[in-house]
């Protein structure tokens, strides 16, 4: 659940990042908030966690109308220590927004950050005056300078992601992995691999970035000793766990200082393209979506969501539309984290009988085109051709229809062109 920010006329803690303020600050010395202005806390859901008693059924029929398999029975989910009876999950995510005025990430981008090397640019992003000093911090309006993460593109063959902070938090929880190789047989396969940070849990942009490199070598090494494709989606999402899990070990994660300590935790969804096979893997609320080239077929969401809504809607209790406009939607049954239940990868394979994209991406994306038939209209005509353009178009329609959450896109086409081979 989110706690609520508290509108006050003498500030002792800064209402973003809880720092200590001192009497007299205009602008918080450790995220650069303007303290002029409390505003009203946006209307935003970040992922949480949730742990239900009701495990979501996904059938239906894949792009070429082959039915996809309904991932295997899951283990019972109990309550959690805080609240047994509900099993409900009260940790507090990190505050992590910005007011409206903060700096748009897409003019941002236009000042790239600077090479490693090199010195800081002088000029704000925000207002474009100020002097940066050497924190990263402007000295006029006290605004924080964008970091690496807070954009991020990626072009590898013949597939693109691109990752954005979004326009309310202020960093980037999100990561991504792309690669491509070649089979045995010397055909092309292409991967994509899109994390998003839980943010009630500690160092979630850790997780996603541990996860996402961890699932994205284990498919680069399975894949070219033969490994059928769904069984290395499978060991893909176990070894982005046991990565997750270990930063749990770590001295950075007891230094964090938080009301409620968790474990590092974050979402996973994965796509494999090879041998004119489309596989998909997941844990959490991150999706794939199949969207046709020509537009002549159907769309189709590939992924059935680990979370509270999704629970719901499968136990007949809501429709669609009534659960994910709850409070409570964007609460997570499934996820990677030390803190989690046994491990239940979700995998399903497709032959789609037409070229296609292939869209990998976090709820900062689907939240404003949920629907297969939505997602469609968004994904440029030519994204097999120009998967960056496309990426870039996505990451833009989100950030224009609110930008509330993180947000990250990967695009594939099917099947991989030829020209995709070779190691990433």
């Amino acid at each position: 659940m989110m706690s609520q920010m508290p509108q006050q006329t003498a500030l002792s803690r800064c209402p973003s990042c809880e720092e200590p303020l001192e009497s007299g600050d205009r602008f918080c010395g450790a995220c650069g908030y303007d303290l002029s202005v409390v505003p009203a806390r946006p209307d935003d859901h970040p992922t949480v966690a949730l742990n239900g008693s009701l495990p979501p059924e996904f059938g239906g029929t894949a792009p070429g109308g082959h039915e996809l398999p309904a991932p295997g029975p899951q283990p019972p989910l109990t309550g959690s220590p805080v609240s047994p009876a509900t099993g409900v999950r009260f940790d507090r995510p990190q505050p992590d927004e910005y007011p409206l005025q903060a700096p748009d990430p897409r003019v941002a981008a236009e000042l790239a950050t600077p090479a490693e090397g090199t010195a800081l640019s002088t000029s704000c992003v925000a207002c474009r005056a100020g002097r940066v000093d050497s924190d990263g911090y402007c000295e006029n309006c006290g605004h924080a300078q964008p970091r690496e993460r807070d954009h991020m593109e990626q072009e590898c063959g013949p597939i693109a992601a691109v990752s954005d902070r979004g326009l309310r938090h202020h960093r980037n929880e999100d990561s991504f992995a792309l690669g491509n190789t070649v089979l045995p047989d010397g055909s092309p396969a292409t991967l994509a691999v899109v994390c998003d940070g839980v943010s009630s849990a500690t160092r979630p942009d850790d997780a996603s970035l541990a996860a996402s490199r961890a699932a994205g070598e284990a498919l680069l090494a399975a894949l070219p000793q033969g490994t059928h494709p769904q069984q290395a989606m499978h060991d893909a999402i176990v070894a982005a766990s046991h990565a997750v899990n270990a930063l749990a070990t770590e001295p950075a994660t007891a230094r964090e200082h938080a009301p409620h300590q968790n474990a590092p935790a974050c979402t996973l969804v994965a796509a494999v393209v090879a041998s004119g096979l489309l596989v998909v893997g997941w844990v959490g609320d991150s999706r794939a979506y199949w969207v046709p080239v020509d537009r002549s077929g159907p769309p189709a969401r590939l992924t059935e969501d680990d979370s509270w809504a999704a629970q719901m809607v499968a136990a007949g209790l809501m429709n669609e539309a009534e659960a994910y406009a709850d409070e409570r939607a964007h609460a997570i049954t499934g996820w990677l984290g030390a803190d989690a239940y046994e491990l239940e990868p979700h995998t399903a394979s497709f032959k789609p009988d037409r070229p296609g994209v292939v869209v990998v991406c976090t709820d900062g994306l689907w939240n404003y085109a949920e629907a297969a038939e939505e997602m469609a209209q968004v994904v440029p005509l030519d994204a097999a051709a120009r998967p960056l353009h496309s990426a870039r178009v996505l990451v833009g329609h989100a950030l224009d229809g609110g930008g509330h959450d993180n947000v990250t896109v990967a695009l594939l086409p099917f099947p991989a062109p030829p020209q995709g081979a070779g190691s990433a």
